[in-house]
């Protein structure tokens, strides 16, 4: 039999049987009955952003949070997301993210808006079937992790489904660094492209057509406002770290972070406490640990 054909009854043979509601549970360690009579509450807060405003959260109910826990590591954990990704992904950080586009000529960031909630129940649906659950497994499943048709922001298993079902927009992305001579990363709703050389046609390009790909799964970037383009000479920060020369906290944070150290060496008063203080020297010896660890390794 020709491989496409194997193929195309493999498809639907997982379409049309598939991993039922009693294998699901039995992953889980659950009972079917105990996954059908689930009821997913969520409490919704705001939380301040970083950059102004704030952000919804939608907290799972401490039942159902504990469901989600089994199904991210029992079931998600299994399954891989493209390389190219690196928000939420084990031996990964927002420093093994950066480090990837340290020395570029240019670094071109952009932002996908909404991430989580753009992320619909209807595209999980078909992922889930696609990789072999039956109707009614899918549905279960997408009933545990969704929330009003999209991805709750707040759900543990939100940010590692966010990466399985969008593996194929990210070879896309891939792909388009790849043509262009630069380098891809997406940590969350953080898209990152890197190039050697100052091509004005490629980085245009790049935008354009991530856009189009973007759009192709139900996504839009921020505005205007959230397009950086930085070159050598300006100071070139992925997800909140600087890549000039290698990766490092922004030179204003050092600085703020000596001013601290120094008040609190000498019983001031300072902007953060000592456990928020020992919170960032922790983050700085992950940028210096992991840094040295790719040096090492090149």
């Amino acid at each position: 039999m020709h491989f496409w054909k194997r193929t195309y009854y493999k498809t639907i043979g997982r379409w049309l049987f598939g991993k039922n509601i009693k294998e699901l549970a039995k992953f889980l360690g659950e009972s079917a009955e105990t996954l059908a009579r689930t009821d997913p509450r969520y409490h919704s807060f705001s939380m301040p952003k970083r950059s102004g405003g704030t952000r919804q959260i939608q907290a799972p109910q401490p039942a159902l949070k504990k469901l989600q826990r089994k199904v991210l590591r029992r079931i998600f954990g299994r399954l891989r997301s493209h390389p190219s990704v690196t928000g939420f992904e084990k031996h990964h950080s927002i420093v093994t993210n950066a480090r990837t586009h340290v020395g570029a000529d240019v670094v071109v960031r952009m932002d996908i808006q909404d991430f989580f909630p753009s992320t619909s129940s209807e595209r999980l649906y078909q992922y889930f079937r696609n990789i072999g659950w039956n109707r009614k497994a899918a549905n279960l499943l997408v009933n545990l992790c969704t929330l009003d048709g999209a991805l709750p922001q707040g759900a543990p298993t939100s940010p590692r489904l966010s990466n399985l079902v969008n593996y194929q927009m990210d070879a896309r992305l891939a792909g388009l660094a790849n043509s262009l001579g630069a380098v891809y990363t997406r940590y969350a709703d953080d898209i990152t492209f890197s190039f050697c050389d100052d091509n004005h046609a490629a980085i245009s390009t790049a935008i354009r057509y991530t856009k189009k790909i973007l759009a192709d799964y139900g996504y839009r970037l921020h505005h205007k406002k959230k397009l950086h383009i930085r070159r050598t000479h300006q100071r070139q920060e992925v997800t909140g770290l600087v890549v000039n020369e290698q990766v490092a906290l922004p030179r204003t944070r050092r600085r703020w972070l000596r001013a601290v150290e120094h008040r609190l060496a000498n019983g001031e008063n300072a902007s953060i406490s000592p456990e928020q203080f020992a919170g960032w020297r922790a983050l700085q010896n992950m940028i210096e640990i992991q840094s040295r660890t790719d040096n090492d390794t090149k």
